[in-house]
């Protein structure tokens, strides 16, 4: 049997661009939508690697649809490109009972996802 996703976790990696809040605003509300708890990783894989996570709600995400930018940070992570960080990223996301992770970036991002 399948397992039944509670809680997802966003982040968004590499530079900013146009269009990340509102990527994390919808993931954020699709969540509240569906009872699925969703955590915020701040400075991407860098926060992913230190558990820097806070849980959010669709009031965590009012008024940034407008904004420009990541609410979340963004940072870039030389330690991530290695073994023993993303080890310790997995770690990380299993240690907060996080059952799905949604990448928001462009392609060193999704190779990091990968």
């Amino acid at each position: 049997m399948p397992k039944t996703i509670k809680k997802i976790a966003v982040l968004t990696s590499g530079g900013d661009a146009p269009g990340m809040n509102a990527a994390i605003r919808s993931v954020v509300r699709t969540c509240a939508y569906h009872n699925v708890k969703c955590v915020g990783v701040y400075r991407g894989y860098e926060g992913l690697i230190e558990g820097d996570f806070k849980e959010m709600d669709a009031r965590s995400v009012r008024g940034i649809i407008n904004k420009g930018g990541t609410i979340l940070k963004s940072a870039r992570s030389k330690e991530f490109r290695t073994k023993e960080g993303r080890e310790l990223a997995f770690k990380k996301l299993i240690e907060a009972e996080i059952d799905g992770l949604v990448t928001i970036g462009g392609d060193g991002s999704f190779t990091g996802a990968m």
